[in-house]
């Protein structure tokens, strides 16, 4: 029987099979990081964006509450400025209101009848004065209480004085000042 010595042979080809799985290896590995390290720049590049992104995002914010924090002043300033436009209304409105008093005053003021005081504090009048008699400081009255300005006349204090010859009505007459609503316009 001949014998064949096989082994080297066999040696030979588990040596080649161990290459080849070994070159497999380093293949797979390198594949394997080529692979991780291309997904490590895919993350980073998208991280870097973000990051970009957000700088920019936070750029915008600041320059819009800076923004909002000047829109609040002017909401300030402006109603600040409406509070001090209403009470100039107010005051234009108020500031024919002593004019009509004292127009209406004098146009109902009687001959015979003087005024030595007329005095209006918060919208309560003060009249003080002297009339030739009764009927002359009654009919001022009665008119005084006829004119939309005044309202709640009342005669406070009368007192007969004599100056000269004369027997004068010395008066004390207190009401309230209205200011009669202004006619709507068409």
């Amino acid at each position: 029987m001949i014998r064949i010595n096989l082994l080297p042979v066999r040696a030979a080809q588990k040596k080649a099979r161990l290459q080849g799985q070994l070159v497999v290896l380093v293949l797979s590995l390198v594949v394997t990081c080529l692979i991780c390290g291309g997904l490590y720049t895919s993350i980073a590049v998208k991280i870097s964006a973000e990051k970009k992104e957000i700088a920019k995002i936070d750029k915008e914010l600041r320059r819009l509450r800076k923004a909002l924090g000047e829109v609040a002043q002017f909401k300030k300033l402006q109603k600040e400025f409406q509070g001090k436009l209403d009470v100039l209304a107010q005051l234009q409105a108020k500031k024919t209101g002593p004019v009509h008093l004292l127009d209406e005053l004098s146009r109902v003021l009687p001959d015979k009848l003087w005024l030595s005081s007329v005095k209006e504090s918060g919208g309560s009048v003060s009249i003080k004065g002297v009339g030739l008699n009764e009927e002359t400081v009654a009919r001022f009255m009665g008119d005084l209480e006829a004119s939309p300005y005044y309202q709640q006349v009342e005669l406070t204090v009368t007192e007969q004085t004599k100056q000269g010859n004369l027997k004068l009505q010395k008066f004390d007459i207190s009401c309230r000042a209205e200011t009669p609503a202004a006619p709507k316009t068409k």
